[in-house]
């Protein structure tokens, strides 16, 4: 198939478009900036330098790939996380899944595309209610945090148009994303003791490897069905059980503990509560539908022996 995939570049992006091109595709992917396309051309990919807020750009490269599949990566995080101002770090990321998918859904419709696979996420944005585990059919939070109600909105935002649109809409709410390029600046957070246990760490998160990520997202491109999927590992785990490991893994003293009132001043309500009422995500329906199955099906083996080991080229990562 013709594949567009736009957000090529990014650390999940560079990590499909090898994929992609191993099954076959042909693929052209989108960069931000003319500096990343040489990359994106040794890969064997077409690349195309677009601003994913530009409707009439978009409209342009779509026109000129004429795809029969579009998918849509496109975030843009500062490297710096700033959860106490959540929608203030997430802005840029939030007008490309509001804004950029109006722009991808206009150009797919106007050149007949048949398919289109957006990013969403399963994590902090979970109902805080109920069971420990989340699947598709579960309701997402109702009452976000006040610093993460765009963020929030933004992902609904994406989630619906996608999956209501007149073509094959798919929506894959990836977990944390960890890997190579994903991971180092939390580890660097943990090295220094800056990511403490809060209160007793009983939000539930759900970690994706990168690799395993960009393996459902072919999976999804080739036969899912539209609808969502929870693209996670087999293992959702308390913030209590896996941050210490984690801090063992990369050898770092472990995490202090604070009181949740504490975090909120620190960090914000927003953090306070993704560490201690966060539910995790099934992805037994991936993996049923999909026929996809992660490597990494624990992150207990991931942060041990996939975290933050560098690909083998500096430029363009390539797939275990």
């Amino acid at each position: 198939m013709r594949v567009y995939v736009a957000g090529g570049s990014g650390e999940l992006g560079r990590r499909l478009v090898p994929r992609l091109l191993e099954r076959g595709h042909q693929v052209t992917a989108t960069v931000r900036t003319p500096g990343r396309a040489d990359a994106v051309r040794a890969a064997g990919a077409e690349p195309v330098v677009v601003d994913g807020l530009d409707a009439a750009a978009v409209r342009e490269a779509v026109d000129r790939a004429a795809p029969d599949v579009i998918v849509h990566q496109m975030t843009a995080l500062s490297a710096k996380p700033d959860f106490k101002h959540f929608d203030r770090w997430f802005a840029v990321t939030n007008r490309l899944r509001t804004e950029g998918t109006r722009h991808l859904l206009a150009a797919a419709e106007a050149a007949g595309v048949g398919r289109f696979v957006a990013q969403s996420f399963t994590g902090w944005n979970n109902a805080r209610t109920g069971g420990p585990v989340k699947t598709e059919q579960d309701p997402l939070d109702s009452e976000p945090a006040k610093w993460q109600r765009e963020s929030s909105a933004a992902i609904r935002f994406v989630e619906q148009a996608v999956t209501t649109a007149p073509l094959d809409g798919i929506a894959l709410r990836y977990g944390l994303f960890y890997g190579p390029g994903a991971s180092q600046s939390m580890v660097e957070v943990i090295r220094k003791r800056q990511f403490p246990l809060v209160g007793d760490g009983g939000g539930v998160w759900s970690w994706i490897h990168l690799d395993d990520a960009a393996a459902a997202t072919v999976a999804a491109l080739e036969r899912g069905r539209a609808g969502v999927y929870n693209i996670v590992d087999d293992e959702p785990a308390a913030v209590s059980e896996w941050l210490p490991y984690l801090a063992e893994s990369v050898g770092a003293k472990r995490p202090m503990r604070v009181p949740a009132w504490v975090a909120r001043l620190l960090a914000g309500t927003a953090m306070v509560q993704w560490c201690t009422q966060a539910r995790g995500a099934s992805n037994l329906k991936a993996k049923h539908d999909l026929d996809w199955q992660p490597v990494w099906s624990s992150w207990r083996d991931g942060f041990r022996h996939a975290l933050i080991e560098q690909p083998p080229t500096a430029e363009y990562g390539r797939d275990r």
